[in-house]
């Protein structure tokens, strides 16, 4: 497909969800308002999965060529729901389809009655299968009777019209027709809108697209195939989505995992790889605190590892006098401070990496040269050459925080001794007030990266012995020289021009003082 013709339907999609979102705006705040356009979307988007799904097989036999799931009666269907909640993972009834619903919405007076008991039938059709941890409270936050949408069940009731209609009207095609992936793509448009507009409640759960791109291909480097891909503070899953994309769903074997405590998040992690066509069977997102009671002990460890955690929040750490026995962070004889969870995240995460892995991970600046506690991890990390790679990136790259982070690669098997440090903070390009990694400020970090040499003002190449002397400093700028950008100047030169200044003062000096003698006498 065209690349104008991706440019031309992601345009039409995002100006359709800009029109519904603000004809929205005003009473409920955007970053509420997004879990009911996300979620009546999700709702359309599986009615049509599943009648796609069922029509595409009927319409095989002789003589159904006509078949349409949205026309039969629940009665019909109720004898196909058994086999269809094992293919699918769930099984809506005709008359509860987005399509009908959208049909009758304007003349029901109890629309919120009908939609909070359809997203429950939803819910409850996966009970007792294999799927049911995927559909379990999925539609939780989509509260239909909340006073967001109105102070009456009239006025809520016209609001949920309109979003019934708004995105009944988004052209999304046949999805298998589409050159873009049109239902994850306004996902993210969706997320990156209101994270732009919500600042820091935006930014905790949304890592902008072209720095999951950077993580994610410095993750996968080298790499055609994995047996999985996993995320320890998931937020809404695009760092996940992202290895979808770069290696193909087909590539990774074994699928999608990752763990989230925030429970809105969590449920929009899940929505979005349902959006994302990811079938039930190839994700496993569970809800929990990451850092204490970590979800996924039993699974084997993990080729792709891609985070970014959130930055220096507090934990339990020695309060908790089982965590250093655990076997993630008991490795490094310490825990990380209470008040700065970063390098638990980080030891989690290399417990949790498979040996022929790699881990990236976004980091805070500051825990690469703070001393106690922090440092003994260095020292750890180091020694134990897990230290792959550290880059310093721009600042101002994500929404609600203007600090320039930095980005650890972890590996357990490397091929030297040594860490890459990488000086990217000049890689990116100016959007409005953030900075914005292009195409090509991506490819340039990617590839010194894998060229693995030093390359002045940019990278330096640095064995653990000379880091162990800098006391485990792991900061970029303290191995990567800067470049002087400043206007060399000849002291001789400048002495010379000073002294003819001097002498054309005095000149003037005196002539201004003879025409002065001149007029007085």
């Amino acid at each position: 497909m065209s690349n104008n013709r991706n440019v031309r339907e992601r345009d039409e999609l995002h100006k359709v969800i800009w029109s519904i979102a603000d004809d929205l705006r005003g009473s409920v705040d955007g970053w509420d308002f997004k879990q009911y356009i996300l979620g009546i979307m999700f709702y359309r988007y599986i009615s049509e999965n599943i009648t796609n799904y069922i029509n595409d097989g009927e319409r095989r036999n002789p003589g159904a060529e006509d078949f349409d799931y949205a026309q039969i009666s629940d009665e019909m269907a109720e004898s196909e729901r058994e086999s269809l909640v094992k293919e699918k993972g769930f099984f809506i009834l005709p008359s509860e389809l987005f399509c009908n619903v959208c049909k009758r919405a304007k003349s029901d007076e109890n629309l919120n009655e009908t939609l909070e008991n359809i997203f429950n039938n939803i819910e409850n059709s996966a009970k007792g299968a294999e799927s049911e941890d995927d559909f379990a409270g999925l539609f939780a936050d989509l509260d239909v009777n909340s006073n967001k949408l109105g102070a009456t069940v009239a006025k809520r009731n016209d609001k949920l019209v309109k979003i019934l209609d708004g995105i009944a009207n988004i052209n999304l095609g046949k999805y298998q027709d589409n050159s873009i992936d049109a239902f994850g793509d306004a996902y993210e448009f969706l997320m990156s809108m209101y994270a732009s507009n919500a600042g820091k409640s935006g930014g905790e759960f949304y890592t902008p697209q072209e720095v999951s791109e950077l993580l994610t291909r410095l993750a996968v480097l080298g790499k055609k195939s994995v047996n999985k891909v996993y995320d320890p503070a998931c937020g809404s899953g695009s760092l996940l989505l992202k290895a979808a994309k770069i290696l193909g769903k087909e590539n990774v074997r074994n699928g999608f995992y990752g763990q989230e405590v925030n429970l809105t998040t969590y449920n929009l992690c899940r929505i979005n790889m349902f959006l994302h066509d990811v079938g039930y069977d190839k994700f496993d997102i569970a809800c929990e605190d990451t850092l204490v009671s970590p979800q996924h002990w039993d699974d084997e460890p993990f080729e792709v590892i891609v985070s970014n955690p959130p930055y220096s929040i507090k934990w339990a750490g020695d309060e908790n006098p089982l965590l250093i026995n655990d076997p993630r962070y008991s490795p490094a004889g310490v825990l990380a401070p209470k008040s700065k969870a970063d390098f638990a995240f980080i030891m989690h995460s290399l417990s949790w990496l498979a040996t022929n892995g790699t881990a990236s991970i976004v980091c805070f600046p500051g825990i690469l040269y703070r001393g106690g506690a922090e440092q003994k991890i260095r020292k750890y990390l180091v020694d134990n050459n897990f230290v792959d790679c550290i880059i310093q990136l721009p600042d101002n790259l994500f929404f609600g925080t203007s600090i320039a982070t930095c980005i650890m690669v972890l590996k357990k098997s490397k091929k030297d001794n040594s860490v890459l440090f990488i000086d990217a903070s000049k890689e990116c390009v100016k959007v409005t007030n953030n900075n914005k990694l292009s195409d090509e400020n991506i490819d340039n970090i990617v590839n010194v990266f894998d060229e693995r040499t030093d390359k002045e003002y940019v990278t330096k190449l640095v064995s653990n012995k000379e880091i162990a002397e800098n006391s485990y400093n792991l900061s970029v700028s303290t191995y990567v020289e800067k470049e002087d950008t400043r206007e060399v100047i000849d002291i001789n030169e400048l002495n010379k021009k000073i002294d003819e200044i001097v002498a054309r003062e005095q000149r003037l000096r005196d002539e201004i003082n003879k025409i002065i003698s001149e007029i007085e006498v």
